[in-house]
């Protein structure tokens, strides 16, 4: 895409940022926890409207249904080939979050639960593709497709957004970003375990020995777990969870572990599975339940051809480029997998992220919506 087509949607942007704003206000205050299928649906309808309405010739199409469904909207294009754009419905917050802290814009800074990870993305990713053909800029076909369980697994909707991801010749991914010529180059794997000890109960003071504990047996894997930690590789290990028994005086025969590895390499992932997989009790009386995996695995995009590209679009609007490596997976780290090409973090500058500081910098949009136009019109 030339240089001069870049900064053009970014003057398209600027002009109709105030319109991108106003949306942005609409959906935030449109409230979509994970969990509550009925707000997903109305905040659905919502970004349905206006893709259609600023996507000529568009059509929507509902893969599956419940929490798991994944809304995808196809646009055509006037090149060969399909570039998706991939993002979540979903927020952290519950309902009734929006009444506390509705959205608001000061001093350039929008605020709002679910603004910037990732409702920013979405309006921007719906108005990258609007500037590309308001002004007349060849493009290829985009599919959009949109989840409502991300922040929960994407357990529901993964198989669904692989199916319909394949053979794309770009996934470019709405998460949020950072600063303005942020982009996601890497992300770490994650997996999560919830592991369950069985013991045998008994008096704590008059018959200890009796007893096999469930509690002590868990105590002793979190400082197995604690040790597989290799910071230098960047793999992480934190158990969240400990908890069981049920008096002082009863040696505990139930207790439960949940458990959060990021890795960033496969070989990392790898490793710590095994340990975990091959651990016992000290007590063999104690037995455990593992369940969970890999929910997402490790992504790194390394020098290819899209991070040259955006290297080249971020140059051409005057902006530092930014690549990073973050701990958090995403959508993106399923679909690379597949080795379907993948860039992340291309949604708004801004942090905060599932805090009640979360904000977008305002005044950023219109150039992420020139960086995302670049990277869909090559």
């Amino acid at each position: 895409m030339p240089v001069s087509d870049v900064r053009r949607v970014r003057a398209w942007a600027v002009e109709h940022l105030d319109e991108i704003v106003d949306e942005l206000a609409v959906l935030v205050d449109t409230e979509t926890p994970s969990t509550d299928p009925v707000l997903l649906a109305a905040g659905a309808a919502v970004l349905t409207g206006w893709v259609l309405e600023s996507w000529a010739g568009s059509t929507v199409t509902t893969l599956g249904q419940g929490p798991g469904a994944v809304l995808q909207v196809d646009a055509p294009g006037t090149r060969a080939g399909t570039v998706v754009l991939l993002g979540h419905l979903d927020t952290v917050f519950e309902a009734g979050a929006v009444a506390a802290r509705p959205f608001s814009v000061d001093d350039g800074i929008a605020r709002g639960p679910g603004v910037f990870d990732m409702k920013a993305g979405l309006v921007q990713g719906v108005h990258a593709v609007a500037a590309l053909d308001a002004l007349g800029v060849p493009r290829p076909a985009v599919r959009l497709l949109v989840n409502a369980d991300e922040e929960v697994g994407s357990l529901g909707s993964r198989d669904a957004m692989l199916a319909a991801a394949r053979g794309a010749a770009a996934v470019l991914v709405l998460e949020p970003g950072g600063a303005a010529g942020t982009v996601k180059t890497a992300r770490k794997g994650v997996g999560l375990w919830t592991v369950t000890a069985t013991g045998v109960a008994a008096h704590a003071g008059l018959d200890p020995e009796a007893g096999a504990s469930a509690v002590h047996a868990l105590a002793a894997l979190t400082t197995h777990l604690a040790g597989l930690a290799d910071p230098a590789a960047g793999t992480t290990v934190n158990v969240g969870v400990l908890a069981g028994g049920t008096r002082p005086n009863v040696v505990a025969d139930r207790a439960r572990l949940e458990l959060d590895v990021r890795a960033r390499t496969p070989e990392e992932a790898a490793r710590v599975g095994a340990a975990l997989a091959a651990w016992t009790p000290p007590d063999p009386r104690v037995h455990l339940a593992v369940d969970g995996g890999w929910n997402r695995p490790p992504w790194q995009a390394g020098e290819s051809s899209l991070v040259a590209l955006a290297r080249a679009v971020t140059a051409s609007l005057g902006v530092a480029f930014d690549p990073r490596e973050v701990g958090g997976a995403s959508d993106g780290n399923l679909l690379a997998a597949t080795g379907v090409p993948v860039l992340d973090g291309l949604g708004a500058s801004g942090g905060g992220a599932h805090a009640e500081h979360e904000h977008v910098v305002v005044g950023d949009l219109p150039v992420r919506i020139a960086l995302l136009a670049g990277l869909i019109a090559g």
